[in-house]
């Protein structure tokens, strides 16, 4: 399991790597500084706490679930477009600045981390909640896209 976890580690947080290169420029940005942004946005060091704590968690649940999956193929196809929407969206949204796609973006990421949770609960049972950290940060993550897309 460790080798899996390793794995998913790696995979994951090169998604954020990714993302990174264009999330700090964009948050430093006039554009991004000037946006009208929801009262709730947390401080922006908090991201980063959960953002890696979310990776953490998702390794472990991908980790936990493979062994278990009886169609490897549709996870791993699963699993491959969560990557995609989530590595696209911070360009999407940062650097083109496409709030409206960005929030497209992001309910599509949100509906794929939610069919993990809720499709593969009974597989995983208890562990299934490694998971429930990335689906409720979306949520946040969503309304505050939202927020940008309606208040601006």
């Amino acid at each position: 399991m460790f080798k899996k976890i390793l794995l998913f580690l790696v995979i994951n947080f090169t998604a954020l790597a990714i993302g990174g290169l264009f999330t700090n420029a964009g948050v430093n940005s006039d554009w991004y500084a000037n946006a009208n942004k929801a009262p709730w946005t947390p401080p922006g060091y908090m991201f980063g706490i959960a953002w890696s704590t979310i990776m953490v968690c998702f390794a472990i649940y991908m980790s936990s679930i493979y062994p278990k999956h009886e169609n490897k193929k549709m996870l791993i196809t699963l699993f491959a477009i969560q990557w995609i929407l989530n590595v696209s969206w911070n360009p999407i949204f940062f650097y083109f600045h496409q709030t409206i796609l960005g929030l497209i973006t992001i309910i599509a990421l949100t509906i794929v981390v939610g069919i993990f949770l809720f499709k593969n609960y009974d597989l995983l049972k208890l562990k299934s909640l490694w998971i429930a950290p990335y689906f409720l940060w979306l949520l946040i993550a969503t309304s505050l896209n939202a927020y940008i897309v309606f208040m601006n």
